[in-house]
Formats: C-alpha cells, sequence, structure tokens
C-alpha cells in the first residue's frame, strides 16, 4: 500500500488525535483550538467549521486566513526532521501545527508556545 502525501491527510481525522494526545497530558481542548488559531489566523468558530468540513490539510491551510509571522521561531525536530529545514512551505506549516501540539502535550508553558 502506497504511503499518502501528508498533504492529502483529511484535517478532521488528525484533530482527534491532537485532541486525545494533549488531553492525555492534562491539557484541554481549548488550548489546542488556542495554539491551533494562533498557527493560522482562523478564530475558534472558523476552526470548528474547518472540522466539520473534512478539508484535507492542502485546503485547510489554504484556507487559513494567515500563518502567523512568529510561526518562523518555531524551530525543533519531529518525525525525525528538523522543521525549520523543510524547504516544501505547505509541509513546513504542517509540520509547525504538529511540533506545538507536541510542546503543549509536553506541559511546556503556552507564552513559550505562542513566542510571546
Amino acid at each position: 500500500m502506497p504511503r499518502r502525501d501528508i498533504t492529502e491527510i483529511d484535517f478532521s481525522t488528525v484533530y482527534p488525535l491532537y485532541v486525545q494526545k494533549v488531553e492525555r497530558k492534562n491539557r484541554t481542548q481549548d488550548e489546542l483550538d488556542e495554539v491551533i488559531c494562533w498557527l493560522t489566523g482562523f478564530d475558534r468558530e472558523s476552526l470548528k467549521h474547518q472540522v466539520a468540513d473534512h478539508p484535507d490539510m492542502r485546503a485547510f491551510f489554504a484556507r487559513a486566513p494567515r500563518i502567523h509571522p512568529n510561526s518562523r521561531l518555531i524551530k525543533g525536530v519531529i518525525c525525525g526532521i528538523r522543521v525549520e529545514e523543510i524547504e516544501d512551505p505547505l509541509v513546513q506549516q504542517i509540520r509547525y501545527m504538529d511540533k506545538l501540539v507536541d510542546e503543549l502535550a509536553k506541559g511546556r508553558a503556552m507564552a513559550k508556545i505562542l513566542r510571546s
């Protein structure tokens, strides 16, 4: 079975997995939503609509009002790859989101996650 491109994965499939991950680590869905909204520029209501509409990751990020300018400050490794070295902008944005969710689940302070 061929591997699916990460950009073709349904955001609505990934979102509940993010929720489970952060809740297992005593963080909340509200905190998760705050992190995703910070990165993408969606407000919470728009984010709910995105989950309900089942866009793939490409469409999800294409619909994002704006990618936060401080997202460039996100550094580190996700899935064995340094996020700051990813050349494809869409894949980099997806991995930024993964990295932020990881930081949230690891208990990092919200101000640091949001690069305030």
